[in-house]
């Protein structure tokens, strides 16, 4: 039964007004695998984070397309668009994401981010999600 409500902490992991319930419980709870539980609790913040990124793909696109044709966008991608700007605006963006999700921060910022500025695939997402949320549960979880 621990393990169902880990699941369900991990769910609540991702969002960004249930974070602190779900850190809450990471917190008090002393599961008797910490491995198991911490796979377990990435696999709910998984599939939150899926959630949240097809809502923001669905309701948000014509937002970010009308944001990409601003004059104010066109002059930040044209001055990232040099390859060497290019390829480190990816690995900041991919590092400050990465932070964003395995901290009790709200995922909505980081998936939005992804979502909204880059074209990632959804396996590379659901990649990033669960080992960043899984870092960020184990460490709850060893307290």
């Amino acid at each position: 039964m621990e393990y169902i409500g880990i699941f369900i902490a991990g769910l609540f992991f991702s969002f960004g007004f249930s974070a602190p319930f779900a850190v809450g419980f990471f917190l008090t709870i002393q599961p008797q695998n910490i491995w198991l539980a911490t796979i377990i609790g990435g696999s709910g913040a998984l599939i939150a984070d899926l959630i949240i990124f097809k809502m923001i793909k669905f309701s948000f696109m014509d937002e970010f397309e009308k944001l990409e044709r601003t004059k104010v966008m066109k002059e930040i991608i044209k001055d990232f668009s040099y390859k060497p700007l290019a390829k480190i605006k990816n690995y900041l963006l991919y590092a400050i994401v990465g932070i964003v999700i395995s901290s009790p921060l709200p995922d909505e910022i980081g998936v939005s981010m992804l979502a909204g500025l880059t074209s990632i695939r959804i396996h590379i997402l659901a990649i990033i999600s669960f080992i960043m949320n899984s870092i960020g549960i184990y460490i709850m979880l060893s307290i």
